[in-house]
């Protein structure tokens, strides 16, 4: 086979497939087979371009290279690292391990530890990656992003702690609430918590939890939570249907948080965690160095910033019944098989090609519109896809001056 010109009957056709030519026409131009075509629209899909170099078929790795004295001391490591009441357990502790005790001349790489408690079935093999390019939300100098989330522990006797978390993503400065449910009081709470002490974000990364969004019956919900976000000048941004791996900065807070505290004490009672709580607080934001902060604390971090925060006035004003505000709310969603993404209880059309792709859809309040966006790849243009009309059943407030950013809104293209 010619590489040099079986590359370009691919290019061809992954050319003509963009323009929007059948895959019949394009299988008599460049004469290859159905499954052919398939094939390489597949690894387009999730690589872009570079996806349709041949790949090697030569092994990277001989299976063989390490002895099985070598596997079994790696996995005895693993097992006796389980049992020890402190420390960690992956494949850098287990390299440590073996390093300090001189049990091996040649140390294994991590990729080769994790190669073999993956065949001893001691940890998980990793997901693939599907659906191509991710859109994550990104912070600016002029917009101001926070990520926000829960998570829960049980207490000896059954009682269940919820600790909210709100998190800086340019300054990993936090927010914490320690409750007893997650209710939309609660979370309400915590947020305009967050508002006055971290400041007013220009965007809020959260996932699909209920008390967020509005519940899953009523289509075309704006629920209470996103009405005070919007209130404010903030846009909330919903992250895919079941991925909480999408909000990862602040899962790392919570397993940090339980790491460093939840594990370390016996808790009677939820107001014995509430008590102990600003321990954490004050560790997190003047000893721990996130490593994203390169040395500095949270603390330290946020001080150098100039953020415009909520006061208890603006709170106090707040209107028992809030409005649907001008405003933006964004959505990270993937394309089913069908062509379709759901976004507050409906369902919109968007393309079979970009099926499995993610997409980023955006409502846009004051003009009643869907905007939904697709992004190749980092090197290629966010373009817009698809245009829905989007109507409200109800009028649309204006926002209050004293809500108003002094920077102009941010593009969508500049969002994804």
């Amino acid at each position: 086979m010619d590489e040099k010109q079986e590359q370009q009957s691919r290019k061809k056709a992954i050319r003509m497939m963009l323009r929007g030519f059948k895959p019949k026409l394009i299988l008599e131009r460049v004469s290859r087979s159905q499954s052919w075509f398939y094939k390489w629209r597949e690894r387009f899909a999730h690589f872009g371009w570079f996806g349709l170099c041949s790949q090697s078929r030569v092994p990277r790795q001989s299976p063989s290279r390490y002895s099985d004295q070598v596997r079994r001391l790696v996995i005895q490591t693993r097992r006796r690292l389980t049992k020890c009441k402190v420390g960690l357990v992956g494949a850098k502790a287990i390299q440590r391990e073996l390093r300090q005790g001189s049990l091996l001349r040649q140390v294994p790489s991590t990729a080769t530890i994790n190669r073999v408690l993956q065949e001893a079935d001691l940890i998980q093999k990793p997901d693939q990656p599907t659906g191509g390019y991710f859109p994550y939300p990104t912070s600016t100098p002029h917009f101001v992003l926070h990520a926000l989330d829960w998570t829960a522990r049980y207490l000896e006797g059954g009682a269940k702690v919820f600790a909210f978390h709100t998190l800086d993503l340019a300054t990993r400065a936090t927010v914490q609430t320690i409750s007893t449910d997650k209710s939309l009081q609660t979370a309400w709470s915590h947020a305009l918590k967050a508002w006055k002490t971290l400041g007013i974000p220009d965007g809020l990364q959260i996932d699909n939890d209920a008390v967020f969004c509005g519940g899953y019956k009523v289509p075309r919900v704006f629920g209470q939570f996103v009405r005070l976000c919007l209130y404010v000048g903030i846009e909330p941004i919903f992250l895919p249907v079941r991925e909480p791996e999408r909000n990862g900065d602040v899962e790392r807070l919570h397993e940090l948080w339980d790491q460093a505290f939840w594990k370390r004490r016996r808790f009677r009672s939820v107001s014995h965690v509430i008590r102990f709580s600003p321990e954490f607080e004050a560790w997190y934001a003047h000893s721990y160095q996130p490593p994203a902060l390169n040395g500095q604390t949270p603390a330290q971090a946020h001080l150098k910033t100039n953020r415009r925060r909520l006061t208890a006035q603006e709170v106090r004003l707040l209107p028992e019944e809030l409005p649907i505000t001008d405003g933006r709310v964004h959505f990270i969603r993937r394309v089913n098989p069908e062509g379709q993404i759901c976004l507050l209880n409906e369902t919109w059309h968007v393309s079979k090609w970009l099926a499995n792709q993610y997409v980023w859809a955006t409502i846009i309040i004051r003009q009643r519109v869907l905007k939904i966006y697709h992004r190749r790849s980092t090197e290629s243009k966010a373009r817009l896809v698809k245009t829905h009309s989007y109507r409200l059943s109800e009028a649309v407030a204006p926002l209050q001056p004293e809500f108003k950013r002094p920077h102009r809104r941010r593009k969508l293209s500049t969002m994804l």
